[in-house]
């Protein structure tokens, strides 16, 4: 699905999505990435199935105000044991499939919010 904001002054904003890719600023990824307004970052986490607490660890040190946790295709919760770097850091997070995700995203980052996408990318998650 293509998004119709295609810029955003010198920001990341997700353009566009699929089932497999995730388009930002016109440029498809098609693996796992974690996504702030300044900042694009390949995630070791693959599914949701293999997530562990350790990778939240890039995320702690980027200290957002909230992370948008897209699980692929479906809305999927992780364990909470799994969420509570996060929780002992004070981060919000949200969790939701990786489509909402990217729309929830947009909308935090064009609100000036310091909010964080962790996106698992899968073809078929």
């Amino acid at each position: 699905m293509k998004m119709h904001i295609t810029h955003a002054a010198g920001r990341y904003l997700v353009t566009g999505y699929g089932p497999s890719w995730v388009e930002i600023n016109q440029a498809r990824h098609e693996a796992s990435l974690i996504l702030t307004p300044a900042l694009i970052t390949p995630w070791e986490a693959i599914s949701i199935e293999t997530l562990a607490a350790e990778h939240f660890a890039p995320v702690v040190e980027l200290a957002p105000e909230v992370l948008l946790l897209g699980t692929g295709s479906r809305q999927r919760f992780p364990p909470i044991p799994l969420l509570r770097p996060l929780i002992e850091a004070g981060i919000g997070y949200e969790v939701m499939d990786t489509a909402a995700a990217c729309r929830t995203y947009n909308i935090l980052m064009a609100d000036g919010r310091h909010v964080a996408a962790a996106l698992i990318i899968q073809g078929n998650s």
